[in-house]
């Protein structure tokens, strides 16, 4: 979960005066779990990159606008989000596929069988979630893989909360009814 505790302060305030030592420890933390959001939502390796450079470029000149320093993880992750709705717009003028891009991380323990089963049921449920709309993919992703709360998604993805809590139902909805025809 990227809600910041009482235990760990993030260096956004040194961040905003320009030490490019808090600005690394933004970095550090958030550039993982940054990737993985935006991966998941364009499949895309060397987009998801740039997308989180950008990112991290936006938030370094714009930082000044950020009014709680808590909420540094769901306004970059907005700042992402954002990147990503102007690449799909971009796609669909372009009619441009989106390249997939497949990583291996095996299990030593497990054995061929398994991952062949594994890989073949998360391929299955990648293409499940790739024909769910953007938005709904979006919410899904950020409730449930990065674990934001509803007040942060609607931050994130600029809308109400009850829009997200709409969308996250329609997007399960949409999602059982998929894996129920499988």
């Amino acid at each position: 979960m990227l809600v910041v505790s009482e235990r760990e302060q993030l260096p956004v305030a040194e961040a905003r005066n320009g030490d490019a030592a808090a600005w690394n420890t933004l970095f550090k933390r958030y550039q993982m779990p940054l990737y993985s959001y935006v991966f998941e939502l364009l499949h895309d390796e060397q987009a998801s990159l740039d997308v989180v450079q950008e990112s991290f470029i936006n938030a370094a000149r714009h930082i000044g606008t950020l009014r709680e320093d808590r909420k540094f993880g769901s306004w970059l992750f907005g700042v992402a989000h954002q990147k990503c709705v102007q690449r799909w717009r971009k796609r669909r003028e372009n009619e441009q596929p989106i390249d997939e891009i497949e990583e291996d991380y095996a299990d030593p323990g497990v054995g061929p069988e398994e991952i062949l089963i594994r890989k073949e049921q998360e391929e299955e449920f990648m293409k499940i979630l790739e024909q769910l709309a953007p938005a709904h993919r979006s919410v899904l992703l950020l409730h449930f893989i990065e674990d934001f709360s509803l007040e942060e998604i609607a931050a994130v993805t600029g809308t109400q909360v009850g829009t997200v809590k709409s969308r996250l139902h329609y997007a399960k909805k949409s999602l059982k009814k998929q894996l129920e025809q499988k």
